[in-house]
């Protein structure tokens, strides 16, 4: 089992705030003869729609002195796992949970604009601090 992120608790506890069950911590997939583990498996019944909306959540913190190869690391998970779900369990959404201060210095900047212009990736936003939700971007 993987080590987990040091912002793992404070996404949780976010998710938990914002209305959400966390069904797996982590999330485990198998494929083939290799093991796989996604953070977080949650749902979320949404009320307007009576149907449940599950998720996947990768957490990464951007701590190592370049962002850009926590960048890359995460984009490179984030394409497996979210390949891995699409055939295992393709009613779920993969999202990467980062900190606001990470999507601000890093997805507000070209590099970040051109990955969420061109939907590489779904991304949640949450303060740490306050153990909030910040932005879900799609």
């Amino acid at each position: 089992m993987p080590a987990k992120d040091m912002f793992h608790d404070s996404a949780k506890a976010a998710l938990l705030k914002d209305g959400w069950t966390i069904t797996h911590d982590p999330l485990s997939l198998r494929m083939g003869k290799k093991d796989f583990f996604v953070d977080l498996g949650a749902e979320k019944l949404l009320a307007a729609e009576k149907d449940n909306q599950k998720i996947a959540v990768e957490i990464k913190s951007f701590v190592s002195q370049s962002e850009i190869r926590d960048l890359e690391n995460a984009l490179g998970q984030y394409v497996l796992y979210h390949n891995i779900l699409s055939v295992l369990e393709p009613d779920r959404v993969l999202y990467l949970a980062v900190r606001e201060s990470v999507f601000v210095d890093l997805f507000e900047e070209t590099i970040g604009k051109l990955l969420l212009d061109r939907q590489v990736l779904k991304l949640l936003t949450f303060d740490p601090e306050m153990e909030v939700l910040k932005r879900w971007i799609n």
